[in-house]
């Protein structure tokens, strides 16, 4: 029979952190799930590793290896290969609460029945690694809402944990791009949420480690960092107009970072501006001169 969950992990020479997953799933207080390991291409022993505890483990693991094409190639292959109805993600350096898939399948299980094909998950929050809650809990307890409405019009910027269908996972694949090997994850939440609902609920079942988001600041960026963020500010700009109402500032800030990172990579001002209409179209004009400038930074510093 199928699990209820898949546990996926996609790794990358991360054979010092996995055993925190492991260890992790060891302990969880329901067992109808899988842990699915994709390796992109590690080169650490990872492969060993795990094999030595689908040996010994009380439920069952799957190791699948992928010459390196990135995490978005990564989660996608999870994503085809998952058995599991529900498809959670942990990270190759994370760890979750004991009771986490419990509480988790007990909050969808929450939902009614005839209801829940309009849903793709449930998301929780996190602590970091000292137990700390990372940033606010939700405005109540429960909510049935998506990852738009909570990311504009609630400003909900904070780590957040949960699973989503692999059905609807299925019908909305991360874009790859091998020149960018990462592409910012609200791409596909987004587009997720036009479609599907998220119950939100004010719980921690994750501890993520702080240490290792240590993620490129904007004046210290790879080419292909930009184009894996380009996406996603050409995403709002183009497709999300209807919440600059309760976020100008976030549509400030895309067009200021769609212009600079078109610029850097070699997109004209007249191309940058094609797929603009109205208000934007004016906002990223405005953006123009600003980008440029920082683009001259910028490939300044990537010669």
């Amino acid at each position: 029979m199928s699990p209820t969950f898949t546990v996926f992990t996609a790794t990358y020479n991360r054979a010092h952190t996995l055993s925190r997953v492991y260890e992790s799933l060891q302990a969880q207080t329901l067992r109808d799930f899988e842990w699915l390991v994709v390796d992109d291409g590690s080169t650490d022993g990872s492969r060993a590793l795990v094999a030595g505890w689908a040996a010994q483990a009380a439920f069952p693991i799957r190791y699948v290896y992928q010459p390196n094409a990135g995490k978005p190639a990564a989660f996608n292959r999870g994503v085809l290969e998952a058995r599991g109805d529900l498809f959670l993600n942990l990270d190759s350096d994370d760890a979750c609460m004991p009771t986490a898939l419990e509480r988790l399948l007990h909050h969808w299980t929450a939902i009614p029945e005839q209801q829940r094909t309009g849903f793709t998950g449930v998301t929780a929050l996190c602590v970091d690694e000292r137990g700390h809650l990372h940033g606010q809990p939700y405005p109540r307890d429960v909510m049935d809402s998506d990852s738009l409405e909570m990311h504009f019009r609630y400003r909900d910027r904070w780590e957040r944990w949960g699973f989503h269908r692999t059905e609807v996972l299925r019908a909305f694949p991360f874009p790859v791009d091998q020149t960018a090997r990462f592409v910012s994850e609200s791409v596909v939440w987004f587009r997720i949420a036009r479609h599907y609902r998220t119950r939100f609920v004010n719980e921690p079942l994750r501890s993520y480690y702080v240490a290792r988001r240590r993620e490129d600041q904007l004046t210290n960026l790879t080419r292909g960092a930009m184009r894996g963020r380009l996406p996603y500010h050409l995403m709002v700009l183009v497709e999300l107009g209807e919440w600059w109402r309760y976020a100008p500032l976030e549509f400030v800030r895309s067009a200021l970072a769609y212009s600079r990172y078109s610029f850097t990579l070699g997109t004209g001002r007249t191309d940058q501006l094609r797929d603009m209409q109205g208000p934007m179209w004016v906002l990223v004009a405005l953006a123009q001169p600003v980008g440029w400038l920082v683009s001259r930074i910028d490939r300044r510093r990537l010669r």
